[in-house]
């Protein structure tokens, strides 16, 4: 009986050590998998290092890069365009005016109503109408008498005698935003930061050199910089940003975009997710919809940037309803959130970076220019109005935060202030409008 009860014993210690066993041998199979998801975000976060001195670095190969686009064709792979928009608005045009903006899947017909006197705009109508499917393939000729008469109807409603057609040229036109008093909002250079991106800036005639000789009334002209194309071995990138450009359908093209336009930043995330589900099964055993390219969208990895709920439940419906991951533990949630928080905040800096560029260049950041020697105490700096358009900038807050953040860092909070970003609406339709008001009245 006594044999018994010790055999009885024994047994149960045997198991109880294989239980313990398999729990600590859990254990330390999850910290195993924590540590090389771990290892991930920290080669993450190191490959996308924005340090100040870096940034700056940016800043200045975007000047030399301006520099070389505008000396010669194929100097650089900033395209820097002449637009041979001369005259901007000065807030006193007088009229109705009319613009179109003719897009890939539909066109805009609008009107804009000035008084004069720098007064702000009186009214605009917009129109918006999808460009027929048969058109798509069709000739020019066609398309171009569907314009005709859109916009022949659309005049014909406002009962309007006198008419000035303006064609939207350039990305977005300096100067063209319908804020309050346009007179006081006079812009120096432009920026859209939307699903794409893109910037210009007016530039003196004679810093032109690619087209020496070339004259304009006013000695200056707006440059399309085509600025997506811009490319530094100072930017941080990183083995997703060079699997993405492989993948895409332009390789070698468009790099500065591909780091920090809408168009991109979701999915440079879905492939950092993807490569630690990889790694470990903290996501799972694997989706076949975190391998679709593109499935992740920016705005949805901005919602869950953003998700402000303690269980960060916003990041536990895309996840699962887009990417195909269900059950996510918190601790793995707050790790996504943390990826799409350096791929913004490398992103945002990086156009804080691009646009002290453009204005090292002009000579407005404080340091008297990109030959300037006066230290910046010396500088009497002026006032300078960027004006903003698109959603990555407007509708995603910690992309905004993080670009203001960078301006005053790179700067000084001094020289920062007096930096405006101003948020523009419609720049496309209303600047066209506006373009052809100004160029009418001269």
């Amino acid at each position: 009986m006594g044999r018994v009860v010790v055999g009885v014993a024994v047994s149960v210690a045997v198991v109880a050590c294989i239980v313990a066993a398999g729990v600590v041998s859990r254990r330390v199979q999850n910290r195993g998998k924590w540590r090389r998801v771990v290892r991930v975000l920290k080669e993450l976060e190191e490959a996308c290092e924005t340090s100040v001195g870096r940034l700056k670095q940016v800043v200045d190969a975007m000047a030399v890069e301006m520099h070389a686009g505008l000396a010669s064709e194929g100097g650089s792979k900033l395209k820097m365009l002449l637009t041979f928009v001369d005259n901007l608005p000065d807030g006193n045009e007088m009229g109705t005016h009319y613009a179109l903006d003719l897009g890939g899947t539909n066109f805009r017909v609008l009107s804009i109503q000035l008084e004069g006197n720098r007064s702000s705009i009186l009214d605009h109508d917009v129109e918006r109408l999808p460009i027929p499917q048969h058109l798509m393939t069709s000739t020019g000729n066609d398309l171009f008498d569907f314009i005709a008469s859109s916009l022949k109807e659309f005049i014909d409603k406002g009962n309007d005698s006198e008419v000035l057609l303006g064609r939207e040229r350039c990305c977005r036109v300096l100067g063209t935003s319908n804020d309050k008093k346009r007179s006081q909002h006079k812009s120096h250079s432009t920026l859209i930061i939307g699903t794409g991106t893109n910037a210009c800036y007016l530039e003196r005639t004679d810093a032109i050199i690619k087209c020496q000789g070339l004259l304009t009334t006013s000695g200056f002209m707006v440059v399309n910089m085509e600025w997506g194309n811009f490319w530094s071995s100072h930017l941080p990138r990183t083995s997703y940003d060079i699997d993405l450009d492989f993948d895409s359908p332009n390789p070698n093209d468009q790099g500065f975009e591909k780091m920090i336009s809408g168009m991109y930043l979701g999915d440079v995330v879905r492939r950092v997710i993807l490569r630690m589900s990889q790694e470990s099964d903290i996501f799972g055993f694997g989706s076949s919809r975190l391998s679709m390219p593109f499935v992740l969208t920016t705005p949805l990895m901005a919602e869950m940037h953003e998700d402000e709920s303690l269980d960060l439940r916003d990041v536990a419906r895309i996840l699962n309803d887009i990417l195909g991951i269900p059950e996510v533990s918190l601790k793995a949630r707050k790790l996504i959130v943390r990826i799409c928080d350096v791929v913004t905040r490398r992103a945002a800096r990086l156009v804080a970076a691009g646009i002290l560029g453009i204005l090292k260049k002009m000579g407005r950041d404080g340091t008297g220019g990109i030959a300037g020697a006066r230290s910046r105490t010396d500088v009497n700096i002026k006032r300078t109005v960027v004006a903003v358009e698109g959603g990555l900038y407007t509708n995603y807050t910690m992309f905004r935060e993080y670009l203001h953040e960078a301006l005053i860092e790179i700067l000084g909070e001094e020289i920062a202030k007096h930096i405006i970003l101003k948020v523009t609406e419609d720049g496309s339709g209303i600047g066209a409008a506006l373009l052809a008001a100004s160029h009418s009245s001269n």
